[in-house]
């Protein structure tokens, strides 16, 4: 799998961002997929997850501000952040989800995530 995941940047405390994730070689309507972020010194999180029937769930820390969704026809996968905060801040990745996914990487680091792109730095300040 090779994605490219755009849509980082930096931007002031209460800002928005949109970041995409498009995988070539890989069909993206076919697996559970999540959003996954690692700040400096903290361990890789999962921030938030799609079904392939469309339900998605959120880390207590964004729930309400970020909005996760997948347009298959573009095989694309989203994050619309809003009124961000500096506790936001970290890179970015996105990739397929599963419970043992999610061990792995906070196991591991979202470096495990690798083959789907190098992920996308967010900075916000204060």
């Amino acid at each position: 799998v090779q994605a490219e995941v755009s849509g980082g940047g930096s931007v002031q405390a209460g800002g928005s961002l949109t970041l995409t994730c498009a995988p070539s070689g890989f069909t993206l309507e076919d697996p559970d997929m999540g959003w996954y972020r690692q700040a400096p010194g903290n361990e890789c999180e999962l921030v938030s997850s799609i079904s392939r029937d469309g339900t998605t769930n959120y880390s207590d820390s964004v729930k309400g501000r970020f909005t996760i969704s997948r347009d298959n026809a573009k095989n694309s996968l989203y994050l619309q952040m809003i009124n961000l905060k500096p506790e936001d801040t970290g890179v970015y990745y996105c990739g397929a989800y599963n419970k043992d996914i999610v061990v792995l990487v906070t196991t591991v680091g979202c470096n495990a995530l690798d083959e789907w792109g190098q992920g996308t730095l967010v900075t916000v300040s204060s």
